[in-house]
């Protein structure tokens, strides 16, 4: 089954940081652009950052940008969200999911181009 798995949420101080992990299952990531999203009850799905196939561009989110940072890491199939200086804002269920319309980033996101998603992991940021 083609999906990806999310991993490295939890419980953080204000201002503190973390890692956020994006495995592939059945696929690989490298072909395709991979874009994490946000959610929080209630409220639209936010996407918040996008690495294009190949790393050859990245978008962020105005809310983000200057905080979170993209990458991949192709041998092991994952792509990660470093996520710095968090705040109670940011906090939400994360997920990823893989563009299957572009192989580049266009912002704003749109999260109907994306499938594969996974479960998510959720980010709470509490002191």
């Amino acid at each position: 089954q083609v999906h990806v798995v999310e991993s490295g949420g939890g419980l953080v101080q204000p201002g503190g940081s973390l890692r956020l992990a994006c495995a592939g299952s059945g696929f690989t990531l490298d072909d395709y652009a991979i874009g994490w999203f946000r959610q929080v009850p209630g409220k639209e799905r936010e996407g918040i950052a996008c690495i294009s196939s190949r790393a050859g561009n990245i978008y962020y989110a105005d809310s983000v940008k200057g905080r979170f940072t993209i990458s991949r890491d192709s041998t092991a199939n994952t792509v990660y969200l470093q996520m710095n200086n968090l705040s109670p804002e940011d906090a939400a269920v994360y997920n990823c999911a893989a563009n299957l319309l572009r192989v580049r980033c266009f912002g704003p996101l749109r999260p109907y181009e994306y499938d594969y998603w996974g479960q998510g992991t959720q980010v709470t940021v509490s002191a």
